[in-house]
């Protein structure tokens, strides 16, 4: 034989009746939901700064690297563009059509540009860091 199920339900005089203890358990509420971490002040400043710091070296580190000017030597052909205060030179081989100048002398550890008198009639002066010189060209015709 078995034996009922406890009743539950609303009772005769109309009030809830609770299961008995032992038969579904007490009631379990459900888990909270997780709370996300949150980052503290401090963490929120150190990446900031991170962030400065990478954007800092990448935009003077590429510059830096790609600006450096040609230190040619003699004989070799160079194509000098942009203007006189900011001349671009790019090497070239002697034979490329885009060469516009040979260079004849370079004069390390001065800016001075008396120092290809006699020699050429163009100088241009460069300077990459500490490293300054003058490149003494002749044009290719």
């Amino acid at each position: 034989m078995s034996v009922p199920p406890p009743a539950t339900g609303p009772a005769p005089d109309g009030q809830q009746v609770p299961p008995p203890a032992g038969a579904f358990g007490p009631p379990v509420p459900p888990p909270a939901p997780e709370q996300p971490k949150k980052k503290g002040i401090g963490r929120k400043i150190l990446s900031f700064v991170v962030l400065i710091v990478v954007a800092t070296a990448v935009k003077f580190g590429i510059s830096y690297f790609f600006n450096a000017p040609v230190h040619a030597e003699a004989g070799d052909c160079v194509r000098v563009t942009g203007s006189e205060n900011s001349p671009e030179v790019e090497t070239k081989e002697c034979g490329d059509k885009d060469a516009n100048y040979k260079v004849v002398k370079l004069v390390d550890n001065t800016f001075d540009l008396n120092a290809c008198a006699g020699v050429s009639d163009t100088a241009l002066a460069q300077q990459w860091d500490r490293e300054k010189f003058v490149l003494c060209l002749t044009p290719i015709d």
